[in-house]
C-alpha cells in the first residue's frame, strides 16, 4: 500500500487542480441513461491506455519492453475497420484483428526468448514495420466505417457506463486473478529477477517470456479496437502514436521497475489515470498546444522524481545520518613458543 501512496497523492492534486479551473468538475449526470462528467471522460478516454498499460506491465515484470504496442493498436484498428467498410461481420472483424495481433505478440516473444534479441530492438523492428503495415492495409487513407455495432466497443454504454470502462474492469480482473490469486504472477516475477536462475529452477521462462509478449499485444489490439471504434475510422499513420511511451511511463509511476522482478497492477492503473488526468488538466488551465509536451514531461518528470525514496530522502530528509565507519581489522597476534 505504501507503494500506491505518492501516485494517490500525485492524482489527488491533479483532481483538485482541476476542481480549482472548473468547478463542476466532479458533477456526474444521467442524461437517456448514460453516464456523463468529467471523471467519466478520463476513465472513457483513459480506457485505452490503462489496457495497453496492463499489459506492458507483465511484459517489464520478465525485465523486458515493448515498443510496438503503439503500432499493434494502429493496425488492429485499421483491419478492423477495412473488414467493416468491405462488409464483414463485425464480429468477423473483431476476431481477424485480435487474431493478427496475438501473432504479431507471439513474433516479438519468439524474437526475445527463443532467438535471443534484446527486447528494445525487438519490438522497435515491429514499431517501424507494424506502423507501415496499417498504413498498407488503410492504403494510406483514412477508411470510415458506420456500424452501429463497431461503435458499442469504444463509444457505447451498458447499464449506464461506456462500455470502454467495463472492459477495462473485465481485463483488471481476469490479469489480477491469474497473476494475484495463481501462481503466475510469481513465475513472471522470478522470471524478471532472474531468468537464468528460474530456468534451472524448473520454470519454462521461455514460455512466459512468449505469454506476457502475446498477452500486451492483444491488450494492444483491443485498444486499437476502442480507439478506431470511438471515432468510427481507422487511421494508420496517427492511431495509437505514441502510446507505448505513455504505457511506459505509466507502468513506472505506479512503481514498476524497469529493471524487471516485482509489479503493481494497482499502480499502473493509477499511473495511466495520472497521465489521462493530466492531459485533462492542460486542456483546462489553458496551456498553449504548442507547450503542452514539455509541460507533459515536466510534470511527469516531477511525479517520478517526488516518488523516488532516494530523492526524497535527500530533499527533505536533510543532510541524513553519515554510515558508521567500519570497524578496524583485528590485529593479528604473533604467538611465539
Amino acid at each position: 500500500m505504501r507503494r500506491l501512496l505518492w501516485p494517490l497523492v500525485v492524482l489527488a492534486l491533479l483532481l483538485a487542480l482541476n476542481v480549482f479551473f472548473t468547478p463542476s468538475f466532479f458533477s456526474i449526470e444521467v442524461k437517456d441513461g448514460h453516464l456523463y462528467g468529467s471523471l467519466i471522460d478520463i476513465l472513457r478516454f483513459g480506457a485505452p491506455l490503462i489496457l495497453v498499460s496492463l499489459g506492458m506491465t507483465l511484459v517489464i515484470a520478465t525485465g523486458g519492453i515493448d515498443l510496438s504496442v503503439g503500432s499493434v493498436v494502429a493496425i488492429s484498428g485499421a483491419l478492423a475497420c477495412l473488414q467493416i467498410s468491405q462488409d464483414a461481420s463485425v464480429f468477423t472483424a473483431v476476431a481477424l484483428a485480435l487474431a493478427l495481433c496475438l501473432v504479431l505478440g507471439l513474433w516479438n516473444g519468439f524474437l526475445v526468448a527463443v532467438v535471443g534479441i534484446q527486447p528494445i530492438i525487438a519490438t522497435l523492428i515491429l514499431m517501424v514495420a507494424g506502423r507501415g503495415l496499417a498504413q498498407l492495409i488503410t492504403d494510406g487513407q483514412i477508411i470510415t466505417v458506420n456500424s452501429p455495432a463497431y461503435k458499442v466497443i469504444g463509444g457505447g454504454y451498458w447499464l449506464t457506463v461506456p462500455f470502454g470502462i467495463l472492459i477495462v474492469i473485465a481485463v483488471l480482473a481476469i490479469t489480477a486473478f491469474l497473476t494475484r490469486r495463481l501462481a503466475l504472477g510469481m513465475l513472471i516475477e522470478s522470471v524478471g529477477g532472474n531468468a537464468e536462475a528460474s530456468r534451472l529452477a524448473g520454470i519454462r521462462a521461455r514460455g512466459i517470456i512468449v505469454m506476457v509478449y502475446a498477452f500486451v499485444a492483444l491488450c494492444a489490439g483491443v485498444a486499437g479496437l476502442m480507439i478506431s471504434s470511438n471515432v468510427s475510422s481507422a487511421d494508420g499513420n496517427n492511431a495509437g502514436l505514441w502510446i507505448e511511451l505513455d504505457a511506459i511511463l505509466a507502468v513506472v509511476i505506479g512503481g514498476t521497475s524497469l529493471a524487471g522482478g516485482r509489479f503493481s497492477l494497482g499502480g499502473t492503473v493509477l499511473g495511466a489515470l495520472i497521465i489521462q488526468t493530466l492531459t485533462t488538466t492542460i486542456y483546462s488551465i489553458g496551456v498553449p498546444p504548442e507547450t503542452t509536451l514539455l509541460f507533459k514531461a515536466l510534470v511527469v518528470t516531477a511525479v517520478c522524481l517526488i516518488q523516488s525514496p532516494s530523492f526524497r530522502a535527500k530533499v527533505f530528509g536533510g543532510r541524513g545520518r553519515s554510515a558508521p565507519p567500519s570497524p578496524a581489522p583485528e590485529e593479528k597476534v604473533r604467538v611465539t613458543a
